[in-house]
């Protein structure tokens, strides 16, 4: 429909999408003492998801805004009383700026979420075990224009994971370094 009316619109399509039913901008899983899951949470990881993206001038929110809006045709959840998505800024999501209307905070959860693992002991004492915060967002694209190549746009969404550097220093090189007073500093390039 937005097509039709001259508003240019494209397909997304998100692997490993969050569906965030609290808001909490987290999946949380839940498992008594012995390891044994507890159905506790409503959250859950989808293989994938798909919307739709319009380019649209936000004067509602201010120019910095303005770009592709994600609008979801099949939202899950309520939002504001009826089920509808959007349009989301992919700005905001990008940002973090899970405050502004429009359903950003769920959008942002839904490529973006920690995925946290909870030991739930009682009902008011629970501890948190395990935080995979690279597993939801994936390969988030679009179809290519005149051809059916698939463009990547996890960078309109999402900066980029940062890498974990593992390194190991001998033990006698980290006590001289203490006792020299020196300091080392690693940089990742």
């Amino acid at each position: 429909v937005l097509r039709s009316l001259g508003i240019p619109t494209r397909v997304i399509t998100n692997f490993n999408s969050a569906h965030d039913r609290n808001i909490n901008l987290s999946i949380d899983k839940y498992i008594d003492v012995s390891g044994k899951t507890l159905d506790l949470t409503e959250d859950s990881v989808w293989n994938f998801h798909v919307w739709n993206e319009s380019w649209f001038i936000r004067r509602d929110l201010g120019s910095f805004y303005d770009g592709w809006q994600v609008l979801d045709a099949t939202p899950q959840e309520r939002s504001k009383g009826i089920y509808q998505c959007g349009p989301a800024s992919t700005k905001a999501i990008k940002e973090g700026d899970v405050n502004l209307d429009y359903d950003s905070s769920f959008v942002f959860a839904a490529v973006n979420a920690d995925c946290v693992t909870w030991i739930h002991y009682s009902n008011k004492r629970k501890e948190r075990i395990y935080s995979d915060t690279k597993k939801i967002g994936k390969f988030i694209s679009t179809k290519a224009v005149g051809t059916n190549s698939r463009v990547d746009v996890t960078a309109n969404y999402k900066y980029p994971e940062v890498k974990e550097i593992s390194f190991k220093i001998p033990y006698s090189k980290y006590k001289n370094s203490l006792m020299d007073d020196r300091k080392i500093l690693v940089t990742a390039v």
